[in-house]
């Protein structure tokens, strides 16, 4: 399988799409303004306590206060409570856990109120981003991740990911790790780690360390809420889980994102390191990847997989509903129960692509076609568990109910990705008329002439929509000559999938756009 990764960096949002043997699996957006809030470390403040919760509502600096359960202050709290106190009383040097004597480790069953007050500052990490509603989730077990480790502070336990199969391997790497851990630190070994050599280990290993004397050293001076640790944007944090020797080919458009990926590529897999490419195309990169076809086409209500088969995938409050329908299968000549278990079967993998697609999170109720055999409702469940294995999330998947319903709950740390196929016309806007469309040229060759003679601007980009493009391209004294003749040889005209029948875009030589829109073309 070749897996590639697409970053689309636009002036508002970085899009990153991962196609695997060049089908759209995966899709993330971040917006530039909005940085990747889980793993953010916070000194916050204590701003309600909810008995009948047993838990408390904390103040970081968010619209509304996050969330914090007992459960979640973990079973080293008292020791990063006391470090918190020591770092407050001493506003000159932070407290060093080498020397630091362990406290009881803190009761797994107890009250929020008999352990916090409200005002008292602690010191917080953001679990689940801030979804519909409700506010960021957090812990109080504060963690570090790098590529290959995750140091976990006050605790001493070293754990080693259950997906390394190898015994040997698994107890030469916590050996290792316990020979070069300092004391009052845990570590997680990731699968990543897996017959590395014990310089890299122990280099990203004093490398969150010193992340950790660093960041926390911003307690002796800050005031709650305020933030102590801001994770790594969305590009390196999704490269660091996913990163692997199957990646082929790390596409970016925008030339300051491609030098911070290329250095973390190059700094965490050196053999690598030419993987990553920048993109300079006319097209959109999403177009010249054909990834904008597969997001128009995946993201529907309606999803078609094969042989006319579909599902209709809908979203609740609760949870998220998908019906499997056969579709024209129905007239197959095989029996009944062989094409049921086809179309299922079929149905299972475009599914387990759809959740990674979307990030679909919390319970999902599959409908899928009634089959009689439990046989083949058996092989169903099981090639959906086999299909789900590189899914990232962690998950859990119930076996076919005796109406045909399989349930499954997937881990939600963020919202599900919503991208809307269907919108309000852009052409109209909603009310139904337009001007005729063969002034639409017309009203182009209005906004060149106010960007050429106006603004003084001679070299730029119009993006518009594939047909609209070919027609203005269209013959040797095509009208796109026309207007290089007349205004400027630096007009260049872009087909852009994402754009409506009658939009467009002007964008400059630096790729920023010019907003050039023609209101009155809609009335």
């Amino acid at each position: 399988m070749i897996s590639e990764i697409i970053i689309d960096v636009q002036t508002n949002e970085i899009s990153i799409a991962i196609l695997e043997d060049k089908k759209l699996v995966e899709l993330q957006k971040e917006a530039r303004n909005f940085s990747f809030s889980v793993g953010d470390i916070y000194l916050g403040k204590i701003k309600k306590l909810m008995p009948g919760l047993n838990a408390a509502f904390i103040d970081v600096g968010y619209k509304k206060d996050a969330f914090l359960h007992y459960q979640d202050l973990g079973v080293n709290f008292n020791n990063l409570n006391k470090f918190l106190e020591a770092a407050v009383a001493d506003k000159k040097k932070l407290p060093s856990l080498n020397k630091f004597a362990h406290l009881q480790s803190f009761p797994k069953e107890g009250s929020m109120s008999d352990v916090l007050k409200q005002g008292d500052d602690i010191l917080v990490q953001i679990v689940k981003e801030p979804i519909s509603t409700k506010g960021p989730r957090l812990t109080s077990e504060i963690s570090f991740a790098g590529r290959y480790l995750v140091i976990i502070p006050f605790g001493d336990k070293v754990s080693v990911s259950q997906k390394i199969r190898s015994s040997e391997e698994r107890a030469r790497l916590r050996q290792l790790i316990l020979s070069i851990k300092p004391k009052n630190f845990g570590v997680i070994v990731r699968t990543s780690a897996e017959y590395k050599r014990v310089v890299e280990l122990d280099t990203e290993l004093k490398t969150l360390l010193k992340r950790w004397e660093d960041n926390m050293s911003k307690v002796l001076k800050n005031k709650a809420p305020s933030l102590l640790y801001e994770e790594t944007g969305r590009t390196v944090a999704l490269l660091r889980d996913i990163f692997s020797p199957s990646f082929e080919h790390i596409y970016i458009n925008d030339e300051e994102v491609y030098n911070e990926v290329k250095d973390y590529v190059a700094l965490i897999a050196p053999e690598k390191g030419d993987i990553v490419e920048h993109y300079t195309g006319e097209l959109p990169i999403f177009d010249n990847y054909a990834i904008t076809k597969q997001l128009k086409s995946g993201f529907g209500k309606t999803v078609t997989f094969k042989s006319g088969a579909y599902l209709i995938i809908e979203h609740t409050e609760a949870m998220h509903v998908i019906d499997v329908n056969s579709g024209n299968r129905s007239k197959s000549t095989s029996g009944q129960e062989i094409t049921a278990l086809e179309v299922n079967t079929a149905a299972a993998t475009e599914i387990a692509r759809q959740l990674r697609l979307r990030d679909m999170g919390g319970i999902i109720v599959i409908d899928f076609i009634d089959m009689h055999e439990s046989e083949n409702r058996q092989k169903l469940y099981d090639y959906m568990r086999k299909i789900m294995v590189s899914d990232r999330a962690k998950h859990n998947i119930l076996p076919l109910s005796k109406f045909g319903l399989m349930q499954i709950t997937r881990q939600r740390v963020r919202p599900a990705l919503n991208f809307t196929t269907a919108e309000t016309c852009p052409v109209c806007l909603g009310k139904g008329e337009i001007k005729p469309s063969i002034f639409f040229v017309d009203l182009i060759e209005e906004k060149i002439r106010e960007i050429v003679w106006k603004f003084k601007v001679k070299k730029f980009n119009l993006h518009v929509h594939p047909y609209v493009a070919a027609f203005i391209n269209k013959g040797i004294f095509s009208q796109k000559m026309k207007w290089r003749f007349t205004y400027s040889w630096g007009i260049s005209v872009i087909p852009d999938q994402s754009l409506g029948f009658l939009e467009y875009k002007f964008f400059d030589i630096n790729k920023n756009e010019l907003d050039m829109k023609e209101e009155n073309f809609l009335e």
